[in-house]
């Protein structure tokens, strides 16, 4: 088992939107697991989808009255609605109980979510920030549209059309922005940037 659920990041301009959760997960219909919600302790209800792989690890494992530590990729249509899709849960002392020093707790605690990708919008007056990001080809061969994920923060404009890699912490339905760090311009069409880097790489981890 991975020592941490988000992996390390390989490439300088990886792309990734991934956070993790404390929630007890309800589906809408009890007849179909993949859509529902997740209840964080305070409350407030998380629009969610479970990816196909993690169907399984839910039924044979997971007690689905208990809160646990969700390994989600967000999406958000509206600044003030998040859509969560649940790609894992991190739980070794359920998942790996014959391992030695098993430790559930991780540093970066709930609520954690690491985005990198291109600043295509800011608004440091009113805290606004847009980030979009490129996802993998399907197994098909088809090419996903780009998505973007509206975040609370503020960045300065010669940020713009920038790669950047951002800390966020959830709050409620809302990402806020705790560090950011500034990678390199984006490339232009012909594939090269202002700051003469190679194109920016796509991972599977959003």
């Amino acid at each position: 088992m991975r020592a941490h659920p988000i992996p390390p990041v390989t490439e300088p301009l990886q792309y990734r939107a991934i956070g993790l959760v404390r929630a007890s997960y309800a589906p809408s219909d009890s007849e179909q697991l993949t859509r529902g919600v997740l209840t964080d302790s305070s409350g407030s209800e998380l629009e969610a989808v479970v990816l196909g792989r993690v169907l399984t690890l839910m039924r044979r494992h997971l007690s689905m009255d208990q809160q646990h530590l969700w390994v989600v990729y967000p999406r958000s249509r509206e600044s003030d609605h998040l859509h969560l899709q649940i790609a894992g849960v991190w739980e070794p002392s359920t998942l790996a109980p014959d391992q030695a020093d098993v430790d559930d707790t991780l540093p970066e605690g709930d609520g954690y979510f690491s985005v990198r990708g291109e600043l295509i919008f800011t608004k440091p007056e009113t805290g606004e920030l847009v980030v979009k990001i490129r996802q993998l080809p399907r197994a098909d061969g088809k090419r996903p549209l780009p998505f973007k994920l509206q975040i609370k923060g503020e960045l300065p404009l010669e940020h713009l059309r920038h790669f950047v890699s951002l800390e966020l912490r959830r709050q409620g339905q809302e990402l806020h922005l705790e560090t950011c760090e500034v990678i390199a311009p984006m490339p232009t069409r012909g594939g090269k940037s202002k700051g003469g880097r190679g194109r920016a790489v796509i991972r599977n981890d959003h």
